[in-house]
């Protein structure tokens, strides 16, 4: 289990939402940084809200 907030964390609820790559750039979601990721999430649960 990851930290929340970390990284791993971050991949781990994208993948979770069905997003195994960058919406955009189509490379996996391991290659990008956490804030890169985190920016990813907040759009994909702010279109799920």
């Amino acid at each position: 289990m990851a930290y929340q907030g970390s990284k791993g964390w971050y991949v781990q609820k994208l993948k979770e939402l069905g997003v195994y790559y960058h919406p955009v750039e189509r490379k996996k979601l391991e290659l990008y940084k956490a804030y890169v990721l985190r920016n990813i999430y907040l759009q994909m649960t702010e279109k799920k809200d």
